[in-house]
């Protein structure tokens, strides 16, 4: 082994080194959630999470008219009024503004990891649990998957955008653990006795 590439290796594996990714994942889970959550304020977001809560058993209770979502749904960029309205009456932006809310809030507390292990702490679980909700998309939503249009590459193992939109939190749900054993950690040392 050379000894640059051996001094790169020992600076990778420096403690310091580690403390700088947790403090960069607290900040990318922090960002993902806050933009996120943000764009659940907006109609293009509400209307593209349509599919994943019309067909979610623990979240189609939201929708007034679950059943009914494909026949009303739009691509990104594209106002159709009467697809607005339907969404309205569906109450797709209602649920949408409570969940951007939720996810403001774990941006939040996740970011405030670099001043409040306790707070950091919750915000981490919370980022950590939430994949198990947006991975079982993957079980309940058909759009997850290529359909059978003529081409022979449909169906698992291939994802449509929706799902390659919802696979991309198994990176969530690795980094929310880190976090959450990094701050266990800390907050163990706080109180063991010197």
């Amino acid at each position: 082994m050379s000894k640059p590439f051996a001094s790169g290796l020992r600076l990778l594996a420096a403690p310091r080194s580690t403390e700088i990714g947790i403090a960069a994942m607290k900040v990318a889970i922090a960002i993902v959630f806050l933009w996120i959550g943000w764009l659940k304020f907006q109609p293009y977001e509400a209307d593209s999470i349509t599919v994943f809560v019309a067909n979610s058993p623990f979240m189609r209770f939201f929708y007034e008219h679950p059943a009914d979502y494909a026949a009303h749904l739009t691509k990104e960029g594209v106002l159709v009024p009467a697809q607005r309205a339907w969404q309205i009456a569906n109450n797709t932006y209602g649920f949408s503004k409570g969940l951007g809310t939720v996810e403001l809030i774990i941006g939040a507390l996740t970011l405030s990891g670099l001043l409040s292990r306790r707070l950091g702490l919750v915000g981490a679980v919370l980022a950590f649990l939430t994949p198990f909700v947006t991975l079982s998309f993957l079980v309940t939503t058909p759009e997850a998957w290529v359909p059978a249009l003529g081409d022979a590459q449909h169906g698992f193992p291939y994802l449509s955008g929706a799902g390659r939109l919802v696979i991309k939190d198994l990176c969530i749900l690795a980094g929310g653990w880190l976090i959450m054993v990094d701050t266990a950690r800390k907050l163990l040392a706080e109180r063991a006795p010197a």
